[in-house]
């Protein structure tokens, strides 16, 4: 939990997430429900979905982040609307987009599944500078995604380093 004043716990999770697709997507397929930890359980529903994303070429994966980045910017904020909250936080669509965006371009393997996956949620929960200032000064779907993106994109840069170190080897 954050400090954000209006935030809340996934305890207080509405019946509309069953009944709303919005909420149902913008709740990680349901995921965003578990009371424990689930910005974690929204960014392992993201991993079944790398199989698929890993089958596009390139500029297909890198239309998808855009295209799940963008239209997550409405979604978490429509969500956010609908619940009266700034960031509930079982709202995991921007940690699913954040976990695509660490796995782009990564070679298939478990391994760099776990490594992007530890990566991000290190990155997401610490929130080193300047993730730690989106988080607190940029609000609706934009704030919601964004800090998640960026932890993306600095989970990406580590993943990569430590493929590009095993190339070294």
């Amino acid at each position: 939990m954050t400090d954000q004043p209006n935030q809340v716990t996934a305890q207080a999770v509405t019946p509309s997430v069953w009944s709303n697709p919005w909420h149902f997507l913008a709740f990680g397929l349901g995921s965003g429900t578990l009371p424990k930890a689930p910005g974690t359980w929204g960014s392992l529903v993201a991993v079944p979905f790398m199989p698929l994303w890993q089958m596009l070429p390139g500029w297909g994966y890198g239309l998808m982040l855009v295209l799940t980045t963008l239209f997550g910017f409405w979604l978490c904020g429509k969500v956010a609307d609908d619940l009266g909250v700034h960031d509930h936080e079982g709202i995991v669509w921007d940690e699913m987009v954040g976990m695509w965006i660490t796995l782009w371009d990564v070679p298939q393997g478990w391994y760099w599944l776990l490594a992007g996956f530890l990566m991000f949620r290190f990155f997401d929960i610490l929130k080193p500078w300047p993730i730690s200032w989106i988080d607190r000064h940029v609000h609706s779907g934009t704030g919601i995604m964004l800090d998640d993106v960026l932890a993306g994109v600095f989970a990406w840069l580590g993943v990569q380093a430590l493929i590009w170190g095993t190339h070294l080897l």
